[in-house]
């Protein structure tokens, strides 16, 4: 981005273009530097396939599923009512799925993936930014964080979304380096890429822009005009999706809270999933930002702006969730990365070791629920076993509540695929009604007329009166016919046993 000063192109990311911000850096071995990608990614790869299946899937992953699942056509009939910006996302899914099957590894296995190839190219980008010992630093501290295990285990957009930030920061990187029209193409396709995983992540553009502009500044070149350019294809794909997104944000989004200024210090603790892996990679990453030059700048920029305008963004309209920046993380790994710059790598590495042991517990915590917060777990699995165990032919479910949030149908219907209790009340079921919801019968005393024995399903604990969580007129029915014959209570969730 800084032009060339009398040297000719570097691709090893260690000669005097890396070097061009003035600190020394040491060169890698070879075989290190041009291996540095891998360690990263297979370093990402080994920590978070540790216990992958381990926490159930939470209601963002049973929603991946019931769309995903769904044949082609439903998909599409879908995305026109409700997670139209998610749709390719769940074209993706749908084909994984069709290949390797709906177990809870190979949901979230693509996320993993992207989170490895995310890592690698975080290597490869800081390489050719402040040379090799810096990309591999980095993309270690990248694989180490909690966030990266938090999100690599989730059947959700935010990893792919990661991987294509990474992979058009680098390569509108080279394109800035020898501006041609084949690498704007590159840049353009990995925008395209970045916008369908999460339309949100384009946010990006703006840090680009400021990458653009201080490299104009440097060196004059007519043809860093085609960066405008390079952004028309990805407007002309996404503005559908954008408008289809408009229309439906006030249903999907509508749980979501204006954010207060309060949130702001608390928001690399919440993005990270640790606050001491938060506070400890803002400080250097912060110093990086002032100590890095005009690269450090660009990649404060690719931090500091898709924050800024989600902050605003979310005061005017529901967006504040500080998972959706998850695509700014290895931007700020790199600034930590360069803070490192004039260590050599010995004892650069007890650093990303000690991020990774201040963020173990989180990591350990991560693995038991994906919930928030943590301490309160809902375990579908150990319902949907009593109910397994403990049904017999003829029997009912009943489900409460029955909206997006609870998904308790949904984790019914994924946890006991093959044979589970006839659903009672339901009229439509989400494929019939193409959203995530299905309908209920309106006289429930009427519908469960016939069945003598009725399991239900509640969010909450209630081993006293499973029924208080329940509301009318479905209650008013349930207690008209039925008594309770037994209670059970897991995390989160209580099973109950009602004949009639």
């Amino acid at each position: 981005m800084d032009g060339h000063h009398g040297t000719g192109p570097d691709r090893s990311g260690t000669g005097p273009r890396a070097a061009a911000d003035g600190d020394p850096q040491p060169d890698l071995p070879r075989w290190l530097d041009r291996t540095r990608w891998l360690w990263p990614a297979l370093l990402t790869l080994a920590i978070v396939l540790v216990q992958i299946d381990r926490a159930p899937l939470w209601r963002d992953e049973l929603a991946t599923w019931s769309a995903a699942s769904r044949p082609t056509g439903d998909l599409l009939r879908l995305a026109a009512n409700i997670d139209g910006v998610a749709v390719a996302y769940y074209l993706l899914i749908h084909g994984w799925i069709e290949l390797f099957g709906d177990s809870v590894p190979s949901l979230r296995l693509p996320a993993a993936l992207s989170l490895a190839g995310a890592a690698a190219l975080v290597a490869v980008l800081g390489g050719r930014l402040f040379g090799g010992r810096v990309g591999l630093v980095a993309g270690l501290l990248f694989a180490v964080l909690p966030s990266t295990s938090r999100y690599g285990q989730e059947a959700r957009p935010y990893a792919l979304a990661t991987l294509f930030a990474v992979l058009a920061t680098l390569l509108l990187f080279r394109a800035l380096d020898r501006p041609g029209w084949w690498r704007w193409a590159g840049y353009a396709a990995a925008l395209v890429g970045l916008g369908l995983s999460h339309l949100l992540a384009t946010s990006l553009v703006l840090g680009h822009a400021v990458a653009v502009g201080l490299a104009w500044h440097r060196q004059t070149d007519r043809r860093y005009a085609r960066w405008p350019l390079a952004l028309v294809p990805a407007i002309l794909v996404l503005a559908p999706l954008a408008w289809l997104g408009r229309d439906q944000q006030a249903r999907q989004l509508a749980w979501v809270r204006p954010p207060t200024l309060t949130d702001l210090p608390d928001l690399p603790g919440d993005l990270l999933q640790s606050g001491a892996v938060g506070g400890l990679l803002v400080g250097l990453a912060a110093v990086g930002l002032l100590t890095r030059g005009r690269r450090g700048v660009a990649l404060g920029a690719c931090v500091l702006l898709p924050a800024a305008l989600l902050y605003v963004g979310g005061l005017l309209t529901p967006l504040w969730v500080p998972r959706y920046l998850l695509f700014t993380v290895p931007f700020g790994c790199l600034l930590a990365a360069g803070t490192l710059a004039p260590l050599r790598l010995r004892r650069a590495l007890p650093i990303v070791a000690l991020a990774g042991l201040l963020g173990a517990p989180a990591q350990a915590s991560l693995r038991r629920t994906h919930e928030t917060p943590r301490s309160a777990p809902i375990d579908y699995p150990a319902a949907t076993r009593i109910i397994g165990a403990g049904q017999r032919p003829g029997d009912g479910i009943v489900y409460s509540p029955r909206d997006m949030p609870g998904f308790l149908d949904v984790a019914v219907a994924y946890y006991l695929p093959d044979r589970r209790p006839r659903d009672v009340l339901l009229v439509e079921g989400p494929v019939a009604t193409a959203t995530l919801e299905a309908t209920e019968c309106p006289l429930p005393a009427q519908c469960l007329a016939g069945v003598d024995r009725v399991w239900l399903l509640t969010r909450g604990v209630h081993p006293t009166d499973p029924l208080t969580g329940v509301t009318r007129p479905k209650a008013t029915a349930l207690r008209d016919n039925f008594r309770v014959e037994r209670t059970w209570t897991v995390p989160g969730l209580t099973i109950a046993l009602l004949t009639r």
